[in-house]
């Protein structure tokens, strides 16, 4: 649901900020990850290091992304970016 053009108007694009964002990254209900709460903190302390450490971080548009097969799980497999330092 995250990529999909009838719920987002540019669902390629990442937004932070996109509103509403009804997504179902972890589950619902009794389906619900139980490690939600330790991959959200994983996340956070990832991307705040990340940011403080680089001043500028884009995906590479010269090579190409490898996303996972959809029916395992929807995740990327590959992602090249291009970092400078801060």
């Amino acid at each position: 649901m995250g990529r999909d053009e009838r719920v987002f108007t540019d669902p390629n694009r990442f937004d932070i900020h996109r509103h509403p964002n009804p997504h179902l990254t972890f589950g619902h209900g009794i389906h619900f990850c139980l490690g939600a709460p330790l991959a959200r903190l994983e996340a956070r302390v990832a991307l705040r290091l990340l940011l403080e450490r680089y001043r500028d971080v884009e995906v590479a548009d010269d090579e190409a992304v490898e996303e996972r097969n959809p029916w395992t799980m929807v995740a990327v497999a590959r992602l090249p970016v291009r970092v400078r330092a801060a």
